[in-house]
């Protein structure tokens, strides 16, 4: 009966209205309580999971006389059997059986064993069947009791996991060597463990009608703008996708502009960073299911600032830093710089570099601005199976490639060698920026100056950089400006932006990131 009932519920609602497209996966019993049976209880959830292989249901009573039955289900796979077996199905069979049996039926046999029987660190009450769903389907385990319509969920989550290694992308020579791992629950625990105050807020919430995936926001109450938290609670609240499965999708979603190269949101897998940030007014976002976790809002000079840039004397970061910046700029213009001085403005070279350049082009059939092309894409596509390939022969076989396909071009007369010192020193530029995202946006960029410097030459490229300059003016991360503090120009936050001052000086928060408990550290004088 409670089976054909749900049916019903399942057909009605399958039905759409005209000129409505119908939606995927949609819940058939949104508002359906349970019943007082532990049987039709049972049924009623392994019939909306399809009687899954993996969805393990137990029946059993508590007493010889069979006069108080109860049931379970749970998710083999995502549930911890060593919890439901020891501290659930056990604990309530065994080490109360005699306070069970003797129950004359006027305790409250729900309290009973919800206080006194189950052994757990975590339970919740709820009546509605998708609940119960939901939680199974979280890892949970469900405890139905009859005569009862109120389940107990036992948090028995267990599934497998990935150790905490070291972060793969964002590798540093000194500071710590700990990463986020696929587990939402690891990851939030990591930075707990840095910052120990009261004051560090986490609200979670799930996304996604079919995935129902884990998201979790993270700030320090008291220095986070309350703005900036309001304005992320509200974008994420406005997501409607049937699945998130890594914070990309999230940052897609929720970024202030979607035609841009540059990024808008920083993302990382190092805790430390993450502490950080929530210490200067940022907001973190954690999604369950992937180890990079988001932080908002993101500056343009935040892509060029690692985490070792805090763990080192101020000289040495600062240089490091100054090398960052030149970097970004030879991997952006230098492909351009070589077409537009070889193609327009030969004058401009030494005579005696002009001369062996033109002998070396000598016998290339192409105009430099082809030259260059063929290079920098057969290099990103070597860069890109080197990627994709095994780790075991992925970096010998991109090394080898470009070694062998350089040379052979060379000899064939394809390129010229001074090309091939070009696109060398522009890919080695490129891979010293700390973020990969902006590394892809100079990646794009470049090609975009390339075509300018061919048509226009230097003139096209000062064009290119004035257009770049005003587009990055214009970008807004969750409504801070994204050249902040340059522009606009804000004299206290010098500080750590092109150079990295000593940890004493630098005892003020951004300005424009977090406009309350802006003071960090108290210098000696103040005191």
């Amino acid at each position: 009966m409670r089976i054909k009932k749900l049916s019903e519920l399942k057909n009605r609602s399958k039905k759409p209205k005209e000129n409505e497209s119908q939606p995927i996966a949609e819940p058939s019993s949104s508002d359906t309580e349970l019943l007082k049976s532990v049987k039709d209880n049972l049924n009623a959830v392994k019939a909306e999971l399809g009687d899954s292989a993996d969805v393990v249901c137990r029946e059993f009573a508590i007493s010889v006389q069979e006069k108080f039955r109860l049931g379970l289900i749970y998710i083999d796979g995502l549930a911890s059997e060593d919890s439901v077996q020891e501290f659930t199905m056990e604990s309530i069979m065994h080490n109360h059986t005699k306070q069970l049996v003797h129950d004359d039926g006027a305790v409250n046999m729900f309290e009973l064993i919800k206080n006194y029987s189950l052994a757990i660190g975590e339970i919740k009450e709820v009546t509605l069947l998708d609940d119960v769903i939901l939680h199974v389907l979280s890892g949970d385990t469900a405890l139905f009791i009859e005569g009862y319509q109120t389940c107990i969920i036992a948090s028995t989550r267990g599934w497998g996991e990935r150790a905490i290694s070291e972060p793969q992308a964002q590798t540093v020579v000194r500071g710590p060597r700990d990463s986020f791992t696929e587990t939402l629950r690891t990851n939030t625990a990591l930075v707990r463990r840095r910052i120990k105050s009261p004051n560090l807020r986490m609200e979670s919430q799930k996304i996604g009608k079919v995935t129902q995936t884990d998201v979790a926001i993270m700030y320090v109450k008291g220095i986070a703008d309350k703005q900036v938290v309001k304005e992320v609670k509200s974008r994420l609240s406005k997501i409607d996708i049937d699945g998130i499965l890594e914070s990309g999708y999230i940052e897609e979603l929720i970024q202030d502009e979607d035609y841009t190269p540059f990024p808008t949101i920083y993302n990382t897998e190092r805790p430390d960073s993450v502490s950080a940030g929530l210490l200067e007014g940022r907001v973190a976002i954690f999604v369950d299911g992937t180890p990079f976790v988001l932080l908002v809002p993101a500056l343009f000079i935040q892509f060029f600032q690692a985490a070792e840039d805090y763990y080192q004397r101020a000289d040495i970061s600062t240089l490091i830093r100054i090398i960052r910046y030149v970097a970004f700029f030879l991997a952006l213009l230098t492909p351009s710089a070589y077409v537009a001085l070889t193609t327009f403005h030969q004058e401009m070279l030494p005579f005696g570099l002009l001369v062996s350049i033109a002998a070396q082009r000598e016998g290339v059939p192409f105009p430099a601005v082809i030259e260059a092309l063929i290079m920098e894409v057969v290099f990103e596509i070597l860069r890109e199976a080197g990627i994709r390939l095994p780790r075991a022969v992925g970096s010998a076989i991109s090394i080898v490639g470009a070694l062998v396909l350089g040379e052979a071009a060379v000899q064939a007369g394809l390129v010229s060698p001074a090309m091939v010192i070009v696109v060398s020193i522009t890919a080695i530029s490129n891979f010293v920026s700390p973020a990969y995202d902006m590394a892809i946006a100079v990646r794009m960029l470049r090609f975009a100056l390339m075509f300018l410097a061919a048509t226009f030459g230097l003139f096209g490229i000062i064009l290119g950089l004035i257009l770049m300059i005003l587009h990055l003016c214009s970008l807004r991360s969750f409504g801070i400006p994204y050249m902040t503090p340059m522009a606009p120009f804000v004299s206290s936050d010098q500080k750590d932006a092109l150079i990295r001052r000593s940890l004493k000086k630098m005892n003020t928060r951004p300005k424009l990131i977090s406009e309350q408990n802006v003071v960090r550290e108290r210098s000696n004088d103040e005191n």
